[in-house]
C-alpha cells in the first residue's frame, strides 16, 4: 500500500504540474487534441506507461477532448503513485 498525501504534499506536487487540479480525492488534467486520433493516441500512449508503472488512470474521451483522473483507489487518495503518473502523462503530452 501507498501512503497517502498530506493536503500540503498535494498542494507541492501541484506546483510542479501547473496543468493539473485537485478534484477531491483525485487530480486531474483536460488536454485538447487536434483531432479525435490524436487523442486516441495519447491514450493509448498513457496506457502503455500505466500499464508498465501498474497504475492506472480514469480516463474520459469526448472528441478531441481528453481528461486524465489520478488517484490510488486501493488508498482512498492521492499519492505518489498519482504524481507520479500525473510528470509521465505530462511529458506524453509535450
Amino acid at each position: 500500500m501507498a501512503e497517502l498525501l498530506t493536503d500540503d504534499d498535494v498542494r507541492r506536487a501541484l506546483a510542479d504540474l501547473p496543468d493539473w487540479s485537485r478534484d477531491g480525492n483525485a487530480i486531474t488534467r483536460t488536454v485538447t487534441c487536434a483531432s479525435f486520433l490524436d487523442g486516441i493516441d495519447l491514450v493509448r500512449r498513457v496506457a502503455d506507461a500505466a500499464e508498465a508503472a501498474d497504475h492506472h488512470p480514469d480516463i474520459d474521451i469526448r472528441w478531441t477532448t481528453v481528461t486524465f483522473r489520478l488517484s490510488t483507489h486501493s488508498d482512498g487518495g492521492i499519492t505518489d503513485k498519482d504524481v507520479t503518473l500525473a510528470r509521465t502523462i505530462d511529458s506524453l503530452v509535450s
